[in-house]
């Protein structure tokens, strides 16, 4: 009876050592989805500004692609 508590205890602290590792690793996880996500919309900004510029660079450009001294 004693032999099946003990099995029973190494059984109930191994599962607790899991349970300790999976929330280390979750909580990890969570930083690396909370830094992915810092990063994509640092990207975002960063592509909408050059859209922007592509666009007012666009504007410049005449219609009929000469430039106004030369029409």
């Amino acid at each position: 009876m004693i032999s099946e508590f003990q099995q029973l205890a190494e059984k109930v602290n191994r599962l607790a050592e899991l349970a300790h590792a999976l929330r280390r690793e979750n909580a990890d996880l969570r930083r690396a989805l909370a830094e992915a996500g810092a990063e994509k919309a640092e990207l975002t900004q960063r592509i909408d500004e050059a859209h922007r510029r592509v666009a007012a660079l666009l504007d410049r450009i005449p219609a009929d692609g000469r430039t106004e001294e030369a029409a």
